[in-house]
């Protein structure tokens, strides 16, 4: 599996997402404490918006991310007010930068920690279902990839919730058909730069673990001798694998099924549920 985070707000220096905290997201590519494995060494990948242009930027590695000077030079250097960062446990699929997160396609961003159950013997008839004209746009070998393809196909520009309930649908029938009790384990995290939507939700009502932030001015009240909560604006949110540091009552766990929506400072938590499909075919 994986471990990643999503930031929106002001614009905020990377390497304060990625480095300075107790239990950072390098620290958890070492050291996850809630991850299905402890370590998190196949690679990594960052997103971010900057305002120039509509295409986000990317950058995608094989290395183990507390082992790429490059990231620590990069991310020294880049302010976003909306970043995605992942690291990678394979779950099967090659290690090439092909099929590290975040994917991108135009202004969107996409990022999944879990895995589909049987993906290798459902894998064509995924493909099959992802619009001709998106198709060519599926560079790795991963069933992340695949899903955020079924998502655009299935309208994530205009209604992401809907987007990813119905394409978790289509897995978990298609999964069904090939035997498979619990075909989908997600947290998923996707974004237009305007727009933070994170979903947590498995077949099996046991999901991996998320967690959003909650007020950071209450925060900085509580704990003014903090240097990073003065580094935080008011209207920063954070949605994280799991805790990036001990602050009590800095974090609050996305319940089972849920879709947290944040934008511009405003939070909210939806439920979350597939449709019932047709059987395909």
């Amino acid at each position: 599996m994986c471990r990643w985070l999503a930031y929106t707000g002001s614009p905020l220096l990377v390497e304060d997402l990625l480095y300075t905290t107790e239990n950072s997201l390098i620290v958890q590519s070492l050291h996850s404490q809630l991850g299905a494995e402890p370590t998190n060494g196949d690679g990594f990948g960052l997103g971010w918006y900057d305002g120039h242009g509509e295409t986000p930027g990317q950058y995608r590695s094989t290395e183990p991310a507390w082992n790429d000077r490059n990231l620590r030079e990069l991310s020294g250097h880049i302010r976003s007010s909306m970043v995605l960062a992942h690291v990678r446990a394979s779950t099967g699929t090659a290690i090439q930068q092909t099929n590290c997160h975040p994917f991108r396609n135009g202004r969107w961003l996409w990022m999944h920690n879990g895995s589909l159950a049987g993906f290798h013997e459902m894998k064509r008839d995924l493909a099959f279902a992802v619009a001709p004209e998106l198709f060519p746009d599926i560079e790795g070998s991963t069933d992340s990839e695949v899903f955020f393809h079924l998502a655009l196909t299935f309208g994530l520009r205009e209604d992401p919730p809907a987007a990813v309930a119905r394409a978790v649908g289509l897995i978990e029938e298609v999964g069904a058909r090939y035997g498979q009790q619990f075909p989908v384990q997600m947290t998923v995290a996707t974004t237009d730069g305007d727009t933070l939507w994170a979903f947590r939700y498995s077949s099996e009502g046991r999901s991996r673990s998320l967690f959003h932030s909650t007020d950071i001015s209450t925060l900085r009240e509580q704990y003014p001798d903090n240097p990073i909560l003065h580094r935080l604006s008011d209207d920063a949110r954070l949605v994280v694998s799991e805790p990036l540091g001990g602050l009590r009552g800095a974090w609050r766990e996305v319940p089972e099924s849920t879709c947290v929506v944040i934008r511009h400072g405003e939070q909210e938590l939806l439920p979350f549920s597939p449709p019932v499909l047709e059987p395909v075919g």
